[in-house]
């Protein structure tokens, strides 16, 4: 992408995942809300992340580093990475010269890391957020110089941390369950006086998740109260597509799809999701006020899905299952205590609700504007 050539107020790097770049997109439309304008605000991120593709679709600029995340072993990848990584640390330094922000925003990633030291080399202020429980290896090295860290739970560790939340979408920011609900149904198709259960683990899709999914949905077939929209991932559709049970003449409503591009109206919808407890579910989730059945992914950095799921069921918002455990018969089993109780999902929903924040992009806002200096 081309370089922006009016005046930038503030640079946002990282990315790789939707999880990194939607909580940078979310304070670029707070900053421009409260008037900064899109193209004083510039995007930095890897030729290899989502943000390639999301950045510019919502309206503002971006430059892309060269290079990947290093993993920590001693392989001829690893030297290439590190020279890529070299690479990116000198483009920063150039970009954040020409294009002397007053505040640089790690969100993490890999995109972050070379922009930070280039931040520090040029005593540009730096403000890093943390979307996990648990921070990762990029926030944990740039925290040590950051004037702020934006992080979206109690007690991360983190050098000079602000609880802030973890911005989510506008979209998501606007959804209201009570009002929102009866056409969102609609537009799903939900029958009256059906209970819609999500089951949704990312972009890719969880195996496991879906495993336990198909076989949850062959035991409810018969089931004319329940309703099931299973969004499988764009991996597992292809790699368990013969799993996939035919469902077609069941009394059970039973819908696959393979991506979901309309989350909100999901949310809207629904009466209980079950899925990972990545950063952004777990926030959306909570700012939506929508009880879940949350299943860790194992083997995650830090383990900071089991620390981001167990933050929600500490409050009653969620119930959490070890990835281990779940199985068709364990999500029946899950699934169908949480029905059967009169009241028990509206409740859990308002705990949820209550540790969510729909504030957190203008927080993130209040901190970049309250650190902005450029310098001379």
């Amino acid at each position: 992408m081309s370089e922006s050539a009016q005046p930038v107020w503030a640079v946002i790097a990282g990315g790789g995942t939707a999880g990194h770049v939607h909580p940078g997109l979310a304070v670029a439309r707070a900053l421009v809300r409260r008037g900064h304008q899109p193209e004083s605000i510039h995007f930095v991120g890897s030729a290899r992340g989502v943000e390639r593709d999301l950045v510019p679709a919502a309206g503002f600029e971006l430059t892309l580093l060269p290079g990947r995340g290093i993993k920590r072993q001693l392989t001829w990848q690893n030297l290439k990475s590190a020279a890529g990584l070299a690479q990116a640390v000198v483009q920063a330094v150039g970009l954040l010269r020409r294009l002397r922000p007053a505040v640089v925003l790690g969100l993490g990633g890999y995109a972050s890391v070379p922009c930070a030291l280039a931040a520090r080399l040029l005593r540009i202020p730096l403000v890093v957020t943390e979307q996990n429980a648990v921070p990762g290896l990029a926030n944990r090295w740039a925290g040590r110089w950051a004037r702020a860290a934006a992080v979206s739970f109690p007690g991360t560790k983190l050098r000079r941390a602000v609880l802030t939340g973890n911005p989510v979408r506008d979209e998501v920011q606007r959804v209201n369950r009570g009002d929102d609900r009866p056409a969102a149904r609609s537009s799903l198709g939900v029958g009256e006086g059906r209970r819609l259960v999500v089951v949704a683990s990312g972009s890719l899709g969880a195996a496991r998740i879906n495993r336990a999914a198909f076989e949850a949905v062959g035991h409810w077939a018969e089931r004319e109260d329940l309703s099931v929209h299973h969004v499988i991932g764009r991996r597992d559709w292809q790699e368990l597509s013969h799993l996939r049970p035919d469902l077609s003449q069941a009394a059970l409503e039973y819908r696959a799809v393979e991506y979901e591009m309309d989350m909100p109206t999901v949310y809207a919808a629904a009466d209980l999701v079950v899925g990972r407890a990545g950063a952004s579910s777990v926030a959306e989730l909570a700012v939506v006020g929508l009880p879940s059945v949350l299943v860790p992914l194992p083997g995650a950095p830090g383990d900071h899905q089991t620390a981001n799921a167990a933050h929600l069921a500490a409050v009653g918002g969620a119930v959490m299952i070890p990835d281990a455990e779940m199985d068709g018969p364990r999500m029946v089993e899950e699934v169908e205590n949480l029905l059967k109780v009169p009241g028990l999902l509206g409740a859990m929903g308002r705990e949820a609700a209550g540790v969510g924040r729909r504030d957190a992009d203008t927080r993130v806002a209040d901190l970049l504007e309250q650190h902005a200096h450029r310098p001379h």
